[in-house]
């Protein structure tokens, strides 16, 4: 028991010893480290202010803003801890080891996070632009520092990592999407009847694009009829949709003014070879 009253006493001896040494610098890195919390969120909030008033990307704006406020906390803490006599020197080596270690284990998210960089600072697409990445169709719902989304007809989300999006072809058709088909008619018929009557359709439905102008020509002419080649822009979350009515209204114009879409047609003959 006295042995233990001992060690309390010399305990207590020591932090006193401490609170009167450090006493007032305990309470300068203090008033530190508060002053540098307000300042780093009004610097923050002053910050997101200046960019939405010069309609700064948003993505863009909120991870500056972020950085800005990491840094003068940092910077802080570092002058709150040289305070109360403490070097920093070696925190800041360990803090360079393990950010070696993390960085070669996490080579992949660092990538994806320097990729979505370029992308905000670049802006080869926006929200709401039509995208064609790795095969993929969609159009852009969201754009985050490692990843981007995309929304398609389906209204399924697909997750792209942003270095994807920078190392693949990237086709940007914004908010619209090309549609190509073709259909044959009879050499028998007119072709400038029946380019005619597409183009008709193209104009009267509302989901067709004007702005890109419908194309209808000969692609070819074929084997057992005149092909001919259909290019029209549909918006992206309307796609297949579009080309599905499109695709009817095409057939009964072509049938009310009594054009045929032509069909691979065989001519089979048997010759029968009579011995005499």
């Amino acid at each position: 028991m006295e042995k233990e009253l001992q060690s309390l006493q010399r305990f207590y001896a020591v932090v006193i010893e401490f609170l009167t040494t450090y006493s007032f610098q305990l309470v300068g890195a203090f008033i530190i480290v508060l002053l540098g919390w307000f300042a780093s969120k009004y610097v923050y909030l002053l910050l997101l202010r200046l960019f939405e008033r010069h309609q700064f990307d948003t993505t863009l704006a909120k991870f500056i803003a972020n950085v800005a406020k990491i840094l003068i906390l940092a910077a802080m803490s570092v002058v709150a801890l040289g305070k109360v006599g403490i070097s920093i020197a070696p925190f800041v080596a360990a803090i360079g080891a393990v950010s070696l270690t993390a960085g070669l284990a996490l080579q992949g998210s660092v990538s994806n996070y320097a990729a979505g960089i370029l992308l905000i600072i670049s802006r080869p697409f926006k929200v709401g632009d039509t995208l064609l990445v790795s095969g993929v169709y969609g159009v852009v719902e969201e754009i985050k520092l490692s990843y981007t989304m995309l929304r398609n007809e389906d209204e399924e989300l697909i997750t792209i990592p942003n270095k994807q999006m920078i190392g693949d072809i990237l086709v940007n058709s914004f908010e619209y999407r090309v549609v190509e088909s073709r259909l044959g008619v009879s050499y028998e018929k007119e072709p400038h009847k029946a380019i005619e009557i597409i183009q008709n359709v193209f104009i009267n439905h509302p989901s067709v694009t004007q702005e890109h102008i419908p194309i209808v020509g000969i692609s070819k002419f074929g084997d057992s009829a005149i092909e001919l080649g259909l290019r029209y822009w549909v918006p992206t979350r309307s796609y297949f949709k579009t080309q599905y009515e499109i695709n009817l209204a095409i057939y009964d114009a072509l049938h009310l003014n009594h054009i045929a879409i032509s069909f691979i047609q065989r001519e089979v003959r048997i010759l029968e070879h009579l011995e005499k």
